[in-house]
């Protein structure tokens, strides 16, 4: 009872009434579009949360990183900042780094520490992007599921129409407006998953982009301690 109060407060009671007189194809439409929203909104706060500390996180490790005077001091501290995707770069670029220090105690090839962070810039941008391709189906899909159930709808509503051998407006307009719930509801879980699908996909071409400036960063970091160290690869094109 409560449950339905709140409910008629937020969408008002006569569209739950129409809700209720919807056939079973309707409601059938109605559930499977209820699901998609809240998939979609599940998705759209895990991802934002992660989004957001990731981003304040990232600030925090640049300066950090900035600030030290040896890579062993950022690595003891990268820990603290683990949400940040710059920590999986540091940490893949300083274990290749620390593979080479640890064969003869000399710094070879900076490439191979150059890709070992590509690789892990990919990895994270892959990880922020897990699941949200459900974004861009529900925006897809369930503008055309509630069109499914509205043309269902009338379809029944003319029917009825046919079979009771009235043409009038009055007595059509009530299975029409029935009929138009499922679109209205194809709407209202379309929409925010569209804007978000956006406006999440830009954050995380902002992430790869800074992945790559910081792979570049811990580059020139490296190549200051160990300026013997041989340097044969293109500078990586950074994604915008």
């Amino acid at each position: 009872m409560y449950f339905h109060s709140l409910l008629s407060f937020f969408v008002g009671g006569e569209v739950l009434d129409l809700v209720n007189e919807t056939g079973p194809v309707a409601k059938v439409v109605l559930l499977i579009l209820l699901a998609f929203s809240l998939v979609s909104w599940a998705i759209i706060l895990s991802k934002w949360g992660l989004l957001r500390r990731a981003r304040v996180q990232s600030g925090r490790f640049s300066r950090a990183f900035r600030k030290a005077r040896q890579l062993q001091d950022v690595s003891s501290v990268a820990e603290q900042f683990k949400p940040s995707p710059l920590v999986g770069v540091f940490e893949s670029g300083f274990d290749e780094y620390k593979r080479q220090l640890s064969n003869g105690g000399v710094l070879k090839n900076l490439v191979s520490i150059q890709r070992a962070m590509q690789i892990a810039v990919s990895e994270e941008i892959s990880r922020f992007e897990r699941n949200l391709p459900w974004l861009a189906i529900t925006a897809a899909v369930t503008p055309f599921i509630g069109l499914f159930g509205t043309v269902w709808g009338i379809i029944d509503a003319f029917h009825g129409l046919g079979a009771a051998g009235a043409a009038t407006l009055r007595a059509v307009a009530p299975g029409i407006s029935e009929a138009l719930i499922t679109t209205a509801a194809g709407l209202a879980a379309a929409i925010p998953a569209v804007i978000a699908y956006n406006l999440i996909g830009s954050s995380i071409r902002d992430f790869a982009a800074r992945g790559d400036d910081f792979s570049l960063e811990m580059l020139n970091a490296v190549e200051s301690l160990h300026p013997q160290a041989s340097y044969r690869a293109d500078v990586p094109e950074v994604r915008r």
